[in-house]
């Protein structure tokens, strides 16, 4: 990745201002303009060739140091967004927290941000904060150096310039990368209260790029992840999306409730785990962000409606069990303890009425699912949910016998001929049918054993 000469190099600690800048050169490093994208090239070219500095910043460079082919490409520049806008037909003012260009190639998005300045010594008016001391407005403009220490990890304050093909390294994130560590830029808990989402930034980052959270970055996240009520229901939802659906769900998951910041997102669901003693829904989650982790290497689509549905699955039922002890009927008590759960939800993550639609579509068809009727298979295997459905019964099957029979019946129909297609149908005259007896069984979660279908 790095060559170890600049490990030598480096001054001071990672995270603390040095006495000057590293600067790697070409030779000493393997970041190359054919991993970079031909867009975000023509962005750099462009301002560099009207007089402003222009550097490929953040992920894009992080990541092609560690072998990973980059997403995104992000700019910084000393250009304002209304230079760069002059710049590019194509390109349009974003933001209020922060002021941002996207330069808009198609599909492509090359996202251009002007060097920032440490707002607390500024003589700026343009930086605002909340009573809890989050940062609301920070549009305070600065040079390279003060814009390395405004962001928010080493890993991520590297900087590649197309014009001498070098990189610059400011906090130390390159030794950081070296040593598999994430580390915070300046003092952690001051950076969790000044932006909370840092605290799920650092969790993902830590699982998607396996580095180990630094001691210092770590400790204040128990104690501050309650500051993460405070932030927009909105903006948990984009954020909730990028820690569930980037390829490595489960690890995340996992790190979200060692850290104990599970709670304040998906408050229904710890509980439910904690109130639930034989571990099934445990498994069951675990069993669904496997399975998506594994759709997403194999380029499968996938829905966040689907997770949803995992997650609030054993409080839906939860909560159906306690009406109907009040003596609501089941159908009622289902659909009404669907909304509430959702309900509750939206008030941390602000879930899409499309996406909650589809999770309770899910839900509806499991009694369907194991309810067969000759009847109605052929409009269950039509409907828009059922592969989703199907999944969602097969993950929930775990070591319950009669869901895995029921969910093996229903993957030997899909891609049954039509003679052993009438007889399945037709044995079916002679099955009990499921009145929902075994109430903790069927809930039952595990492995993902039948044959993978589309579930999304």
């Amino acid at each position: 990745m790095i060559k170890k000469l600049w490990q030598r190099l480096t001054t001071g600690q990672p995270g603390k201002r040095p006495q000057q800048a590293i600067i790697v050169p070409r030779d000493a490093h393997c970041v190359s303009r054919k991993d970079i994208s031909n867009n975000a090239l023509k962005v750099l070219y462009r301002l560099n060739d009207a007089g402003y500095q222009a550097y490929l910043v953040g992920g894009g460079v992080r990541d092609i140091l560690l072998g990973l082919s980059p997403k995104d490409f992000d700019i910084a520049t000393d250009a304002t967004p209304e230079q760069v806008s002059q710049l590019f037909r194509n390109s349009r003012l974003i933001g209020r927290r922060f002021r941002l260009a996207h330069i808009l190639f198609g599909r492509e998005v090359i996202e251009v941000a002007t060097f920032r300045a440490g707002h607390e010594s500024s003589c700026h008016t343009e930086a605002k904060t909340s009573e809890q001391g989050m940062l609301v407005r920070d549009n305070v403009y600065g040079n390279l150096e003060e814009d390395a220490f405004r962001r928010d990890f080493t890993v991520n304050a590297l900087y590649y310039c197309v014009r001498d093909f070098s990189v610059i390294d400011y906090t130390g994130g390159l030794t950081d990368l070296e040593n598999g560590l994430l580390r915070l830029i300046g003092d952690p808990a001051a950076r969790y209260r000044e932006d909370p989402v840092r605290i799920l930034r650092a969790i993902r980052l830590s699982a998607k790029l396996d580095l180990q959270i630094e001691k210092n970055t770590a400790a204040p996240i128990v104690g501050l992840a309650e500051l993460l009520d405070h932030v927009a229901a909105a903006r948990l939802w984009d954020e909730s999306n990028k820690l569930l659906l980037a390829g490595h769900a489960f690890k995340t998951w996992h790190l979200l409730i060692k850290y104990q910041v599970a709670e304040h997102i998906f408050a229904q669901t710890i509980d439910a785990c904690k109130s639930e003693k034989t571990g099934h829904f445990k498994a069951f989650i675990d069993s669904a962000l496997k399975s998506t982790d594994s759709r997403i290497e194999k380029s499968m689509p996938v829905t966040p409606a689907f997770l949803f549905a995992v997650f609030l699955w054993e409080p839906m039922n939860q909560l159906t069990r306690q009406m109907i002890d009040k003596g609501v009927p089941s159908f009622e008590a289902s659909q009404k303890a669907a909304a509430k759960v959702f309900e509750q939800q939206r008030n941390t993550v602000a879930i899409p009425k499309r996406f909650s639609i589809t999770a309770r579509e899910i839900w509806s068809l499991q009694f369907r699912l194991l309810n067969r009727r000759k009847r109605t298979v052929n409009a269950l295997l039509q409907h828009p949910r059922f592969r989703a459905a199907y999944d969602f019964l097969c993950l929930r099957a775990g070591e319950d016998k009669q869901l895995n029979e029921i969910a093996q019946w229903w993957t030997e129909i899909q891609d049954a001929g039509e003679d052993l297609k009438h007889k399945m149908l037709s044995e079916l005259e002679a099955l009990p049918r499921h009145k929902g007896k075994r109430k903790n069984k069927s809930r039952r979660a595990g492995s993902h054993r039948a044959p993978q279908k589309s579930q999304h």
